[in-house]
């Protein structure tokens, strides 16, 4: 494991203690798991991007024409 020296301004400092610990988690803990969050979500984003530039339209028009036409379910509506 690394230690890593990190300056925040005091108002976000507050609130992260504030949440760790109304979690029940310690300080250094809610920060990990936040940055981990942050981490997955840009390599989600990077996957779905390298992804979309695979697609093709014609085998997603080709796709949605399998789906039946018929009424949305309620509250599915536009």
């Amino acid at each position: 494991m690394s230690a890593l020296s990190l300056r925040l301004p005091d108002s976000i400092h507050r609130h992260i203690k504030e949440i760790a610990r109304k979690e029940g988690v310690s300080i250094n803990q809610f920060i990990s798991s936040a940055v981990a969050e942050k981490i997955s979500a840009i390599l989600t984003e990077d996957y779905l991007g390298r992804r979309a530039k695979r697609a093709k339209k014609s085998d997603f028009r080709r796709i949605l024409d399998r789906v039946p036409d018929r009424k949305p379910l309620h509250g599915d509506e536009i």
